[in-house]
């Protein structure tokens, strides 16, 4: 499905002369629908803005601190000193007016009564904080140049004037719920629940400003995010780790994983008023070792007898070590007994399997579902009644969603191979099967092994292998009847040692039977009963091992079910080197832009570590297909690069070798290379996809990559330089279709999504 709702994208900021080239048109094929989306149109009257950049001293890290002290400015100030202005606030160094302020630079001090963080207790008053808000004038942002570039006489985006309208419309907002990223979240937007563990989700929206071909559009989806509960912290201990005995003393490792789940986590103490602390850390020793100085800097005394002393409170877990706050040469021991953590603090950490699955099953909703709650978020958030927006930035917002135009393109006709029953496939509603079909060309296996980390019985294991071999051969793979070493069950408590003794017995087999050299091509593993050791198994064998595996879960193995052996075939003949299917459009070389001149098509992106883990490398992969006309058979390389660094370091290199001299590599480099080996042709047109790149980046990502392709071509040959398109493409948009009438079914899948075969993505193109 194809349509229009196109979002603009500003030039790359570069030296360099980069003309985009202007779309030629719009498509005609395919059936002509409509769909919804869900944006809603945004009109915006003139005014004149003005941006100022705010300095609060002392200075705070809180934005909620922040938003608290520039409304207090706002409520003592603004009739006397701003102009009777309300002036929207991004809650960090920007304030944003639909006007000038009668002043070019002022200081004001403002008075604030400090209560606690939003816990939903009532937090006593105590000593007012004095602050000084410096506001002075930055520049002054130009609407009409807006308007200009949303009716398409200007190419270069202002982004600074799409920034002013996208914090006045998250003002209100920001002051109501739980800011995380683009996000807000609340107990009033949903009900919330538990994910285990000490953790429980709560749902929210997203939302964000776009210029699209229309106009600008407010940008609104349904959320939801893992928080911690507001517990006890002994009471999240238990929870989080399972450690249900508290009057044991923690070993030292579980010492330092209660250390990192709960760093920066804010709590509050019941007994002194719900006052609050954010927690560095955690005490060495068990609380009833810790001692201190009191504040007269002479007396030595314990944190038990002082809680004892002081509020009349006997500390019972006194084996656990205590939560440190402040810093290292002041610390603030608190017991973990009575510190409950404050509600409302993101869990950025990664959630495990069961919790993601918890998630997803609270948050899965059926189109029609998703549709109503968006449009309720909508008319919860009352935009148009809003003074700041309405009145003061002039900005109005339709209720309705966005109605699309769009078409649905004719499915493509799948080849399979000849000496199958059914040759050739056409899906319908997105979906097809391998019945009475063979690959097109079915990959080879010689030495391949099992071992099965479950508990399903031993003569399991013999049936399961004997049924997938004649399933992969039925199907048109060349697969050995009898594996290279004996199938075998093994302790699931034991992988790595498993693992590694597959590996060492195949290599040693081989020797044996006069294949040295040669290696285990495909090791089938059906994985234990309790989830989570997927990811060691990938790690063990495809990165420290080099043995291509295929993992069962098995729950699904134990029935034996024909589709399941038919879907394993399918996915072990890719792994082994053959081809599922062909385009037949491919073969007769009617692809546009691909099938008229050698053209390799190449896929890029960065997977980066979890929030936490400060010294692992990301890990940059690039694919590239490896037949012509087909690009149906991809070959991959991976490459740890500097943690969370987005561009791709290893497409091109060069480096001095005292002996060879100039030695070119990078991966750009090693798949054009293998391209020719496998077609005989060199590439003469390039089709780069790159995944994961955020707006922000998508000048200096464009411009460093296109910068390592073209160096990595001219390394291969003098005056190599084929054309590229290089295309951005983006999963995390937003953007979400919908079908304009829910009651057509001939207009939507069995699940009430707008039918099969679109892609939604942002464009760049280079040539």
């Amino acid at each position: 499905m194809e349509q229009k709702l196109t979002l603009t994208i500003p030039p790359p900021a570069s030296s360099k002369a980069i003309r985009l080239p202007a779309r030629p048109g719009f498509g005609t094929l395919g059936t002509r629908i409509q769909v919804r989306a869900n944006h809603f149109l945004v009109e915006v009257k003139e005014r004149d803005l003005h941006h100022y950049d705010v300095s609060i001293t002392p200075e705070v890290t809180s934005k909620k601190t922040n938003r608290d002290v520039v409304k207090q400015l706002v409520h003592l100030y603004k009739d006397s000193h701003l102009g009777k202005r309300t002036p929207a606030y991004d809650g960090m160094k920007s304030i944003y007016t639909a006007g000038p302020l009668p002043f070019v630079s002022k200081e004001f001090v403002v008075k604030l009564g400090e209560r606690d963080g939003r816990d939903g207790s009532s937090g006593s008053k105590r000593k007012d904080r004095e602050f000084k808000v410096a506001v002075k004038l930055a520049n002054k942002p130009d609407l009409h140049q807006l308007q200009q570039f949303l009716n398409s006489r200007q190419h270069e985006s202002p982004q600074e004037a799409i920034q002013v309208l996208d914090v006045a419309l998250r003002a209100a907002p920001s002051d109501k719920y739980t800011v995380i990223g683009r996000s807000f979240f609340g107990i009033e937007l949903g009900p919330k629940g538990e994910l285990g563990d000490g953790l429980e989700y709560w749902r929210g929206f997203y939302q964000s400003l776009r210029p699209t071909q229309f106009g600008l559009s407010l940008n609104i989806d349904v959320s939801a995010r893992s928080f911690y509960e507001p517990i006890l912290v002994t009471e999240f201990v238990k929870k989080h780790f399972n450690y249900r005995d508290l009057s044991r003393p923690l070993f030292d490792r579980d010492r330092l994983k209660v250390k990192k789940a709960l760093k920066g986590v804010k709590v509050a103490l019941a007994y002194r008023d719900n006052r609050s602390y954010r927690i560095t850390g955690v005490s060495t020793e068990p609380l009833s070792h810790l001692t201190f100085t009191l504040e007269d800097n002479q007396t030595q005394t314990s944190v038990v007898q002082y809680y004892r002393e002081k509020y009349n409170i006997v500390l019972r877990n006194v084996a656990m070590p205590a939560l440190q706050a402040g810093s290292d040469s002041k610390p603030v021991y608190l017991p973990m007994e009575l510190c409950s953590i404050v509600a409302g603090q993101r869990y950025s950490r990664k959630l495990n399997e069961r919790q993601v699955t918890a998630l997803l099953r609270a948050t899965c909703q059926r189109p029609s579902d998703r549709e109503r709650n968006i449009k309720q978020m909508v008319k919860q958030s009352n935009f148009n009644g809003d003074q700041l927006i309405k009145d003061e930035f002039g900005m109005q917002v339709r209720e309705d969603m966005a109605l699309v135009d769009a078409r649905v393109l004719p499915p493509p006709l799948l080849k399979y191979h000849d000496q199958g029953r059914e040759t050739r496939e056409t899906p319908r509603m997105g979906q097809w099967n391998m019945i009475n079909k063979k690959m097109v060309n079915g990959g080879r296996v010689d030495f391949w092994a099992f071992v099965n980390f479950s508990g399903l019985r031993e003569d399991f294991n013999f049936r399961f292998c004997d049924d997938l071999v004649n399933m992969c051969k039925s199907k048109g793979v060349d697969f050995h009847v009898q594996p290279l070493i004996p199938i075998e069950s093994a302790n699931p408590r034991q992988i790595e040692k498993v693992l590694k003794d597959i590996h060492r017995e195949s290599t040693k087999r081989l020797e044996e039977i006069g294949h040295k050299g040669k290696y285990l091509q495909l090791l089938i593993i059906i994985l234990p009963d309790v989830t989570g050791s997927y990811g060691m198994v990938k790690r063990i064998c495809e990165t420290e091992l080099g043995i291509v595996s295929q993992c069962c879960q098995p729950r699904a193995a134990s029935k034996l079910s024909k589709q399941y052996l038919e879907n394993l075939a399918l996915k072990i003949n890719v792994k082994v080197g053959g081809r599922n299917t062909v385009l037949n459009d491919a073969i007769f070389r009617r692809i546009p832009l691909v099938t008229d001149i050698p053209t390799i098509i190449i896929g890029a992106d960065v997977t980066h570590p979890q929030p936490g883990e400060d010294s692992s490398p990301s890990i940059a992969a690039v694919v590239a297909s490896m037949d012509w006309p087909e690009v149906s058979k991809y070959r991959g390389i991976v490459s740890a690069q500097a943690h969370r660094e987005e561009i791709i370091q290893d497409l091109y290199s060069l480096y001095q070798d005292p002996q060879k001299g100039s030695v070119h590599g990078g991966m750009i480099r090693e798949h054009f290379r293998a391209f020719r080996r496998s077609t005989g042709r060199k590439p003469e047109r390039i089709i780069f996809y790159r995944d994961g790149v955020s707006e922000g980046q998508f000048s200096q990502v464009l411009l460093y990559e296109m910068d390592a392709i073209r160096k990595a071509c001219a390394s291969l040959e003098e005056g190599y330089l084929p054309p590229v398109t290089f295309v951005v493409v983006q999963k995390r948009h937003h953007t979400r279709l919908f079908p304009a009438d829910h009651n057509r079914r001939d207009q939507m899948d069995r699940s009430g999504n707008i039918q099969p075969g679109f892609k939604y993505f942002w464009f760049i193109f280079i040539k």
